[in-house]
């Protein structure tokens, strides 16, 4: 399997290798794509911040889940990822973010953000599960892991239910993580979890590590090998300015298409 390759796109393609060099691509890599077996895909976004003060949130969020609702019509999700920072600090506001997000008419799933200012028996009672957890789909799981807490400290990922987590899903074809801080100082807003770097490389089925809380973030970052994948903002006050999500999709070959929805539009198109 070829690992660790990717091809991005914004007015024109490149091929971001592991060694790090990138060469410009050719843009038939689409109509190779077009050819292969869809197998999985699903949706992610970050960073609603519903309930932050000076934006309209209740739009934001109207807006996302009319945008994923419209793909997952034509072109089904198996389920859609909200990356953190749910809320804005304040958890009254949790009853209406999630009312909002129940109208997806796909299943989702949530991480906690540093926005998202709940104890972990908090966090369950809202979401209805836990803060740290993992699903399977055939040979494909999916870990979630919170890196903050009530008081929205930064935080490392939990290292010890990590490390039980990835082993036991050790033969497991493709491991997609999703935690909300970028754990490799890879941005400005990042934290530094280098034990958690080692541990993710690994396992060679860990295929990427989607990130939000960067609102400016919206490409794919390599270190050591694992690529860290951003999505932008749906909401809130700062960043791209656009609001939108990402779109995942697997073939059958193992190879890995993504890129931003600007929200109507494709950007930075990428394979891994």
């Amino acid at each position: 399997m070829q690992r660790r390759k990717f091809l991005q796109s914004t007015t024109s393609a490149f091929l971001l290798l592991a060694s790090g060099e990138v060469v410009k691509a050719e843009g038939s890599w689409l109509t190779n794509l077009s050819a292969k077996k869809l197998k999985l895909r699903f949706v992610v976004a970050s960073d609603g911040h519903y309930g932050q003060p000076g934006t309209d949130y209740e739009n934001y969020f109207k807006a996302v889940v009319d945008h994923i609702n419209a793909q997952h019509a034509s072109n089904p999700f198996a389920f859609c990822m909200i990356n953190g920072d749910i809320i804005h600090d304040d958890k009254a506001h949790c009853p209406a973010a999630k009312a909002a997000l129940d109208q997806l008419q796909v299943k989702y799933y949530v991480s906690q953000g540093n926005h998202d200012k709940l104890t972990a028996d908090e966090w369950m009672q809202t979401w209805k599960m836990p803060i740290n957890l993992h699903f399977s789909i055939k040979k494909n799981s999916f870990v979630i892991a919170s890196t903050s807490n009530e008081t929205g400290t930064y935080l490392c990922p939990d290292l010890g239910w990590m490390s039980t987590t990835l082993e036991k899903l050790k033969r497991q074809k493709n491991v997609f993580v999703f935690i909300h801080i970028n754990p490799v100082k890879l941005t400005t807003n990042a934290v530094d979890c280098p034990e958690l770097l080692q541990l993710l490389t690994k396992y060679k089925n860990v295929r990427a590590v989607f990130n939000g809380h960067d609102h400016d973030e919206e490409k794919i970052k390599v270190k050591e090998n694992v690529p860290f994948v951003f999505d932008a903002h749906f909401g809130g006050s700062w960043g791209t300015d656009y609001r939108g999500y990402r779109i995942v999709e697997l073939y059958s070959d193992n190879s890995v298409a993504t890129w931003v929805m600007n929200p109507e539009n494709r950007i930075n198109e990428a394979m891994l």
